[in-house]
């Protein structure tokens, strides 16, 4: 029974390694992955716990565990010894999502999956309405001639309340006379979150179906909103021999500001606070455009709260978690707020959807009349142009 038992784990140790995961040989438990893990502020959670069990092949696939990290990137930032433990995570998940083993949390993730499949987002909503949210804009179809497409993302696209931020985005490179435009239901997932979730064979497909999209429509430069997408463009499409050039929002604004080309005329008598999301902060170093957008808006009082920059806090929707089922008291989202109102801020300003979208939520169980508004970099910016 022991040699049986040995050979079982043997197995699982090598279908890890094959599918990503071979890092996990390098830890040491030391332990700073846990001490930095925001699950650890609403959980019990050891990261340093799944990387020992995935070492010897006793990982427990149909746990809800392997599935909680939000590929923050807080403990590869601390890791010693560069276990990735993102990377190692997602071969665990892509095990799972081989056998098909979903813990009744993560079941939402297969009806987002139906649907990228189906229609190109994760929401469950139909592709010929992806480009609905720019009607009656002045947005035209990219043609090869335009120096920047476009891409604003499924939930910018769909979303009720992330679609202001989409348009709140395009009156600004309106007035600012960008040539731009957008490829509307040609466009497909960008396939990050998918990924991140263990399926490897849907991020492909949408990978490949952004990619010649891109290359037959003449697409050189791309501008995102969301940083999710940003950081699959920049530094994962380039897996399959494409490079495009990758521009964020806060990035092309602050240009346009500092140009001219974009004048802030208006005053936003308001004390704003900004949540660096992790995928354009830690995963991918912009820190400083944001804060510099706001900063230059006429009346605006900018108030740093804890845990920013490089520490910032998770705000819970990464890694697929934007899918699956979180208790109230787990939500990081709820921490958020409160840092945000104890530095006494009446916006919380960040420029990603999945970060608007759990301050949303989390934001309904407060008094309205003390919460923080949540806003999009973008939507403030348009109130004062």
């Amino acid at each position: 029974m022991e040699t049986e038992n040995l050979s079982d784990y043997t197995e699982i140790s090598e279908l890890i390694r094959e599918n990503g995961g071979e890092a996990f040989d390098l830890c040491y438990q030391c332990g700073l992955c846990d001490v930095v893990c925001p699950w650890n502020l609403v959980r019990p959670f050891s990261m340093r716990k799944i990387v020992r069990e995935a070492t010897f092949g006793m990982t427990e696939i149909e746990e809800e565990d392997i599935w909680r990290c939000t590929t923050c990137g807080r403990c590869p930032q601390r890791c010693p010894r560069d276990v990735k433990q993102i990377e190692s995570g997602v071969a665990l998940r892509r095990i799972a999502t081989e056998f098909k083993v979903f813990p009744a949390a993560v079941q939402p993730m297969r009806t987002a999956r139906a649907s990228l499949m189906a229609e190109g987002n994760p929401i469950g909503q139909k592709r010929e309405d992806r480009a609905k949210w720019a009607e009656g804009l002045s947005v035209k179809p990219f043609s090869e001639d335009m120096e920047i497409l476009y891409f604003a993302s499924c939930y910018l696209s769909y979303d009720p309340r992330l679609m202001s931020v989409a348009k709140a985005t395009v009156k600004l490179l309106n007035q600012a006379g960008v040539n731009y435009g957008i490829l509307g239901t040609k466009d497909s997932c960008c396939g990050e979150s998918i990924r991140k979730a263990g399926d490897e064979e849907v991020f492909k497909r949408l990978a490949r179906d952004n990619i010649k999209t891109f290359i037959d429509n003449g697409v050189k430069k791309i501008l995102v909103s969301s940083p999710h997408c940003y950081h699959t463009f920049k530094n994962e499409y380039p897996d399959f021999q494409v490079h495009f050039e990758v521009v964020h929002i806060s990035e092309l604004l602050l240009e346009l500001v500092q140009q001219g080309r974009l004048e802030l005329k208006g005053e936003y008598a308001k004390k704003v606070t900004y949540h660096d999301p992790c995928y354009l902060g830690r995963h991918n170093g912009i820190y400083e455009e944001p804060r510099s957008l706001l900063k230059q808006v006429p009346g605006l009082e900018f108030a740093e709260m804890a845990d920013s920059r490089v520490d910032s806090l998770c705000c819970g929707g990464g890694g697929g978690r934007i899918w699956m089922e979180t208790p109230k008291e787990e939500r990081f989202s709820d921490i958020r707020l409160e840092q945000a109102m104890a530095v006494g801020a009446e916006v919380l300003a960040t420029s990603c959807p999945y970060c608007i979208t759990m301050f949303e939520e989390s934001r309904l169980s407060l008094d309205p009349s003390t919460a923080p508004v949540i806003k999009d970099i973008t939507e403030i910016l348009q109130e004062v142009t």
